[in-house]
């Protein structure tokens, strides 16, 4: 489901997903319209824009943050103009996955953006690395048990990248790639579970600082 004032973006939105096999159960202008249709559509994932009518402030987030507290596996992916890391972090303080943001030129991607939606609606990541970069320059001190190639490696999980994608960006093995997550596992305590689980967890920590 779309949530998007602009109607030529919205539809344009709406024409990509359905081409790369996505169906699009709605595609509305306002948060409220979106908890109200989202509620009895129940999509896997709702794009949603940061600034929706009327005062283009944060609608957009507070309709995503009250879909997630009524139906909590609902994926969220944030799409903005601009980077706005408090919106980005009170997101992200639910300690859940399923969550995105990226910018909007970053739809321009066809690929990216397409494999963005899929990893949010498997509750992943996907996180522009400018929302990276403001997140990860607010967090705290106790990611200091990690090595600077550990949080390297970490960055790069948070925007959703694959072991292989880490590796050829690092230009190391995916062995070692594989090696360097299993230490972030262990360092940041996570407890058992299945990799893709371990590895929302380790970057929702890694944002938070905690």
């Amino acid at each position: 489901m779309i949530a998007e004032d602009l109607a030529l973006l919205r539809d344009g939105l709406t024409r990509l997903l359905r081409d790369n096999g996505f169906e699009v159960v709605g595609a509305v202008a306002d948060g409220d319209a979106l908890v109200t249709k989202a509620l009895l559509e129940m999509p896997d994932v709702v794009i949603v824009d940061i600034r929706l009518p009327p005062t283009f402030r944060d609608e957009g987030v507070r309709a995503a943050l009250t879909l997630r507290a009524r139906v909590p596996n609902t994926g969220v992916l944030i799409v903005s103009q601009y980077v706005e890391s408090a919106y980005a972090a009170e997101l992200l303080a639910e300690g859940r996955g399923g969550l995105g943001y990226l910018l909007k030129d970053r739809i321009m991607d066809v690929d990216d953006f397409v494999a963005a939606v899929r990893r949010v609606g498997e509750g992943g990541t996907a996180l522009d690395p400018e929302v990276v970069a403001q997140l990860v320059g607010k967090r705290g001190g106790q990611l200091d048990v990690l090595t600077p190639r550990e949080l390297e490696v970490l960055e790069l999980m948070a925007e959703g990248r694959t072991n292989t994608a880490i590796a050829a960006r690092l230009v190391i093995t995916v062995g070692a790639v594989e090696k360097h997550i299993a230490n972030i596992f262990t360092k940041l305590r996570l407890p058992q579970s299945n990799e893709d689980h371990r590895r929302v967890l380790a970057v929702l920590a890694y944002l938070q600082g905690t």
